[in-house]
């Protein structure tokens, strides 16, 4: 007889291959020039756009993170997160989406966000574009070790296998088809795997209130966990002196619960900032066919994402009334997804479901990974070190890239005890910080100058830095750490204001942009130059960009 995990497996792994597949199908195209590579030509069509947008930015967080934090402290933390997050992706679309790819188009054709600086303050030195390449280098690697961490979790935790060997073999997958297919096919894999996740996401949530007993039983259950159901307060698991949580007589204890206050509340919605400095969601803006085309993708992405938090949120505090004991630390608890999918769905179902997991990982390690490759090879190898390299050369430089940032992202997923949601918390304050106000102000004020973007930049980095590492300890962080959760201030919140400080004052001490890029300010709107790709004109693109590569 057939065992349960060979069905299970066989999914994933016909998973895996249909993504390979299309790493080569589009690797001819991609690889044709550092346009195609980098951003598909800007010939992507509205869902493509949409999709592979959230499902790059939500990573295994959504199906694994999220519904940890539900489940271990209640609703309010990932409620009030999952909220800003809806909010961000609506405004993100509707005031930046449009603007960029105009804007884009005018300075210069920019494909990459460390381009788009660099052209938009006419930097001629780069110093711009560079400073945004190694802090997009730094916090994409710390990225994709967060995506690792949930591939080990997901095969340690369905098979039993070893953590480590199977996060290695997963992060190869990967960076396989990322090296083959450039941009193109990271595009075309997230949509895929969007709808995977979506598929995912709905049917662990409709399968998991109905295990418990319904919708009535099941809030019932949660009612009674003090603060557990609250927006207003966090629930308060007791934990013993290794930090697990205590049970008694079959069930979980609870505290107190914890006063979740409106400054707590204004930090978890800060999440939603980060968009506006999200480089993998960006990058989207600067490939989609035309600026006309935006309104239909805000729709598409913003309902993506609202019922998919939705779900994510509720799985998680469901999962609770389901097995109340099962987890004793929230690290632990990152797993209710794949537990509730193996004891609710059949086996084969289950592996297509859980793919939801891989496909999360999958979709935001190979963004990060290329958006990193085009941070290094355009912005710091042909835009400071080698002005003259051919496409060919800057490709190259890109894929040995991708290689560091494989191997770094190893090292970072090596510990498994890493709390997912933790280190994803860590980048996206990172790079939302460092990029979401400079994105803001380039776009809308036209006395943002070099000096402005160089100073916003480097102070929303360092005040992350000094948040997480030396105010959060001291009890300024996301969660304080001891015994007991206490929820705080968030870093993206202070890093974020203080970025926007910087930016102003700087650009206001220092001389005003020069009458060229004013007036390039000025009328960037006038006239797009953004009208749809023409198949012919592709194809001529492929076809030179091969003439090239025999030369």
């Amino acid at each position: 007889m057939v065992s349960k995990d060979f069905w299970v497996l066989l999914a994933m792994v016909i998973y895996f291959v249909a993504m390979l597949i299309i790493g080569f199908v589009y690797s001819k195209r991609s690889n044709s020039s550092t346009r195609q590579y980098f951003a598909g030509g800007r010939g992507v069509g509205p869902w493509l756009t949409a999709l592979s947008a959230e499902a790059s930015d939500m990573s295994g967080w959504l199906l694994m993170g999220l519904p940890g934090v539900a489940y271990f402290t209640g609703a309010a933390d990932p409620l009030w997160t999952a909220l800003g997050l809806a909010i961000g992706t609506y405004l993100n679309w509707k005031l930046v989406a449009r603007r960029l790819r105009r804007y884009s188009v005018v300075a210069g054709d920019a494909i990459t966000i460390p381009d788009f600086f660099s052209k938009r303050f006419h930097d001629r030195k780069n110093i711009v574009s560079t400073i945004s390449a190694l802090i997009i280098l730094v916090f994409f690697c710390v990225y994709v070790g967060s995506c690792f961490v949930t591939v080990g979790k997901l095969f340690s935790t369905l098979f039993g296998w070893d953590y480590h060997l199977t996060m290695v073999i997963g992060a190869a997958v990967v960076f396989a088809y990322t090296v083959i297919g450039g941009y193109l096919s990271v595009v075309v894999t997230d949509f895929i795997q969007g709808l995977l996740m979506f598929f995912a996401l709905a049917v662990v949530f409709v399968g998991s209130v109905a295990s418990a007993g319904g919708v009535d039983n099941t809030v019932a259950f949660l009612k009674a966990i003090p603060g557990f159901l609250d927006g207003t307060q966090m629930a308060t698991p007791v934990l013993n002196d290794a930090g697990e949580q205590i049970v008694k007589a079959g069930q979980a204890m609870f505290g107190a619960p914890t006063d979740y206050g409106v400054i707590t509340m204004i930090s978890m919605l800060a999440w939603g900032l980060g968009y506006f400095g999200m480089p993998q969601v960006l990058v989207r803006f600067l490939s989609i066919r035309s600026s006309e085309e935006i309104k239909k993708s805000r729709i598409i992405a913003t309902t993506w994402c609202v019922i998919s938090l939705a779900c994510g949120v509720c799985i998680g505090l469901v999962g609770r009334a389901m097995m109340p004991t099962q987890f004793a630390t929230q690290a632990a608890a990152e797993n209710i997804f794949i537990v509730v999918a193996q004891a609710l769905l059949p086996s084969f179902m289950c592996g297509v479901v859980v793919s939801g997991i891989f496909a999360a990982s999958m979709s935001s390690s190979s963004s990060y990974m290329i958006i990193g490759a085009s941070a290094v090879g355009e912005n710091i190898f042909r835009g400071l070190l080698h002005r003259k390299a051919t496409d060919r050369q800057v490709m190259m430089v890109a894929r040995i890239t991708l290689l560091v940032m494989f191997l770094f992202g190893i090292v970072v997923a090596f510990d498994q005890n890493s709390s997912i949601f933790q280190v994803v918390s860590y980048a996206w304050a990172g790079l939302g910080a460092s990029f979401g106000p400079l994105m803001l102000t380039a776009l809308y004020w036209r006395r943002t100058n070099k000096y402005g973007a160089i100073a916003g930049m480097i102070s929303g980095t360092a005040m992350v830095l000094i948040w997480h590492n030396f105010i959060k300890p001291i009890g300024g962080g996301f969660l304080l750490p001891g015994p007991q959760y206490s929820p705080a201030i968030y870093e993206l919140l202070p890093a974020f204001i203080v970025s926007l400080l910087c930016i102003v004052v700087v650009s206001l001490l220092t001389p005003a942009p020069s009458a060229e890029v004013l007036y390039e300010f000025d009328h960037y709107l006038d006239d797009p130059n953004d009208r749809k790709v023409d198949d012919d004109l592709v194809a001529a693109e492929i076809a030179a960009g091969e003439r090239r590569a025999q030369m």
